[in-house]
């Protein structure tokens, strides 16, 4: 059998965790962020996230070392549950990969017209009220393209492709944070919540699960490794990503609300930008953030593409769906049919258009939170050590908790029908395409 090729090492599995993470969010989405929680809420929301999701990192980590399959979570959850349960495991991790990929195929037009507003020209349709246009479109059919191409031709050329996406994003945000230092002031904080400090926390934490799904992309990829590298590389890359991507966040949104008073932007599309075009009285600020907007979205875009495109492969490799998605490219060494299933998927979602936006973040977020859970509760089982126990035990009761925050009606914030609708079309998918043995 012909197997994927093996050449990523530490930076390039950083890099796709990393920028698996951070896209274009923080400029598309921070007034949504601002208005939920206001900037302490979400800059709090944020960083007990990242916090909290130490011990789901520890867990994958461990896995990852003891179970290098791109099947991740549906491997993890074969070991001690039955097949239904990890079929359903992976595909749940699949949608929040995958439903990423025409998120930012969708944002590619929807800030490409920030700047040249012509693109907002030749309307199609309607989508719940939101317009669809030709140009738009056409900007996301081509950078689709353009990624499958990458992705089908070899893991090295999207690897390079999202270690230099990833050096200019961080490069660019260190310019940035030095900008709001110089012109902000702190007045522009107040008031520092939403409502009260629990619920502007809680609405920013019922995210956090869409925004930091990523690290465990790691082990998505993690057959591809370089025969010199080191299983406990993939547990570093994992906290790494970890760390640095909850503290973009964090210092995101402290930027935002540090150099423009933040209530003047909720609402507002391109928040970010605006606030920034405010402080300096300039536009250059503002290219200087969609440019790094652009470089944000190509990493995200990519490496959720890498992710889910594995995971598919692993599921036809398992022959769980038809054998044919497990196919090896027998030049290129890349799972080259989940590369176009994951492609046509992806060109079918971005012709829903704007309507797709922030839906797609609360069932994204159910749907990693979900994944993470059944990975930490096999881990739970399958260990005995007491230590370890306990650390998964944390991973288990916090990945719980995130998945409750939205299904439960109780909590603020939690699922609508259109979302639960959304999420039961996924899983009928599921049953439709799940080969019965």
């Amino acid at each position: 059998m012909t197997t994927l090729a093996r050449q990523l090492r530490i930076t390039d599995y950083f890099a796709l965790a990393f920028g698996t993470m951070i896209g274009a969010g923080w400029l598309v989405l921070m007034d949504d962020w601002l208005g939920r929680s206001g900037p302490l809420g979400a800059i709090l929301g944020f960083a007990i996230g990242g916090l909290l999701l130490l011990p789901v990192g520890y867990v994958y980590g461990q896995w990852v070392q003891r179970l290098p399959d791109a099947a991740g979570e549906a491997a993890y959850t074969a070991q001690v549950f039955p097949p239904m349960v990890s079929y359903f495991t992976g595909w749940m991790m699949l949608l929040a990969y995958f439903i990423v990929c025409p998120w930012e195929a969708v944002a590619l037009g929807k800030l490409a017209a920030y700047t040249f507003p012509s693109l907002n020209s030749y309307e199609l349709y309607r989508v719940a009220g939101e317009p669809v246009f030709l140009p738009r479109v056409l900007l996301g059919v081509g950078l689709t393209v353009f990624l499958a191409v990458l992705n089908y031709r070899g893991i090295r050329w999207s690897a390079t492709f999202q270690n230099w996406t990833t050096g200019i994003v961080l490069l660019l945000f260190v310019i940035l944070l030095g900008i709001s230092a110089v012109r902000g002031v702190p007045g522009n904080f107040r008031p520092a919540f939403r409502a009260t400090p629990f619920v502007s926390i809680l609405l920013t934490l019922q995210i956090v699960p869409y925004f930091m799904t990523g690290f465990e992309s790691v082990p998505k990829v993690a057959e591809e490794a370089h025969p010199g590298f080191r299983s406990a590389g993939f547990f570093r890359a994992i906290v790494m990503a970890l760390l640095v991507g909850a503290g973009f966040y964090v210092l995101a949104v402290a930027a935002v609300a540090y150099v423009a008073p933040w209530q003047s932007l909720v609402g507002k599309r391109f928040a970010t930008a605006i606030a920034f075009e405010q402080a300096l009285g300039a536009q250059w600020p503002v290219r200087l953030i969609v440019i790094m907007a652009l470089f944000g979205l190509f990493q995200c875009f990519n490496g959720n593409f890498v992710a889910s495109s594995r995971l598919l492969f692993a599921y036809g490799r398992r022959q769980t769906i038809h054998k044919s998605f497990g196919t090896v490219h027998p030049v290129f060494l890349t799972p080259s049919v989940a590369v176009l299933g994951i492609t046509a998927g992806t060109l079918v979602g971005l012709f829903l258009g704007d309507a797709l936006l922030v839906p797609v973040t609360e069932v994204g977020s159910m749907a990693s939170a979900m994944g993470w859970f059944a990975a930490c509760l096999s881990f739970w089982f399958v260990e005995k050590r007491v230590s370890m126990r306990i650390v998964t035990g944390l991973g288990v009761a916090v990945s719980l908790l995130l998945l409750l925050m939205k299904v439960l009606p109780a909590f603020p914030g939690h699922f609508s029908p259109a979302e639960w609708i959304a999420f039961g079309i996924w899983v009928a998918l599921g049953f439709v395409l799940r080969v019965r043995k």
